[in-house]
């Protein structure tokens, strides 16, 4: 993987990021191409090739209807996430796409100030590169937990 390819993978993963901790999820479907697959699975599904997740999305539509339930429909209690990730490893570069892993650990902060160790686990990406613009074509993130939150409201 180039230099080039690296800096647009490394800002699209810091670009996710940031959308999710800083609570603007409406910009977050805008790093995924218009068809896409979103999903948040546990280790033991992935490994046993359910396509299912506790959140699941095929569509940057999917996605944005996702954020505009959290902001209308759901109630939740207010909380922020803090990831923590790693560096990105390469799985393999094919033309324009890019396949990739990498680590995560997210905290969650309840409004009440309780701190909690919210998920681990890994990032599994399928990522298109045109230009100068990386998306996401593909994440599928598998928590380390077979037990996910009910309160996963936010994205992972």
């Amino acid at each position: 993987m180039n230099e080039k390819t690296r800096n647009l993978i490394e800002n699209l993963m810091a670009e996710y990021v940031s959308r999710i901790d800083n609570d603007d999820l409406e910009r977050w479907p805008d790093l995924f191409t218009d068809k896409c697959l979103y999903s948040v699975t546990n280790r033991e599904n992935h490994a046993q090739g359910y396509a299912h997740g506790a959140i699941w999305a095929n569509s940057k539509g999917m996605l944005k209807d996702r954020v505009s339930a959290l902001r209308e429909a759901n109630i939740y209690e207010e909380q922020v996430y803090r990831h923590i990730g790693d560096a990105v490893r390469l799985i393999t570069l094919d033309n324009d796409i890019v396949t990739v892993q990498s680590n995560f650990m997210v905290v969650r902060t309840m409004h009440t100030g309780d701190i909690h160790l919210f998920a681990t686990g890994m990032y599994l990406d399928r990522i298109r590169i045109q230009g100068d613009t990386a998306l996401f074509e593909e994440r599928i993130v598998v928590c380390d937990s077979q037990k996910i939150d009910t309160l996963l409201a936010i994205p992972l």
